[in-house]
């Protein structure tokens, strides 16, 4: 309970989710479990409706995919949910940034990787002060 009072970082605390249910709308959610949600009303400078999106877990803003990424900033008007974007045979599946994170990528020799590093071969000379 707690968590939800004060945490942000795992989804939405207690007033995010007061905010939510007078005045946002549910549009849809992504593979990831995300929710995204559009203002009732006009609240914005410009007469848009405000849209903003509910992180599942950790609020990471790479976890949000590039068709919802387009409908939050305006780009589309449609949401993914009624218009999806075309897919090219060229694309590749979707994946948030990892970085951070123990799944990410770490290069042979580094100190995180789990792999030994290579031994040094006949290429290197040690400096040495004269």
């Amino acid at each position: 309970m707690l968590g939800k009072i004060f945490g942000w970082t795992s989804g939405a605390t207690l007033g995010t989710l007061f905010t939510i249910a007078k005045r946002g709308e549910l549009i849809g959610t992504d593979e990831f479990g995300n929710k995204y949600y559009q203002s009732k009303d006009t609240v914005s400078y410009d007469g848009r409706r405000r849209r903003w999106v509910v992180y599942n877990g950790y609020a990471e803003a790479s976890k949000v995919t590039p068709d919802w990424h387009g409908w939050l900033h305006y780009t589309f008007d449609e949401p993914p949910t009624e218009a999806p974007l075309p897919r090219r045979r060229w694309e590749k599946d979707y994946h948030p940034n990892l970085t951070g994170t123990p799944m990410a990528w770490h290069p042979p020799g580094s100190l995180a990787a789990e792999a030994t590093r290579p031994a040094a071969t006949g290429d290197y000379e040690a400096w040495k002060p004269e």
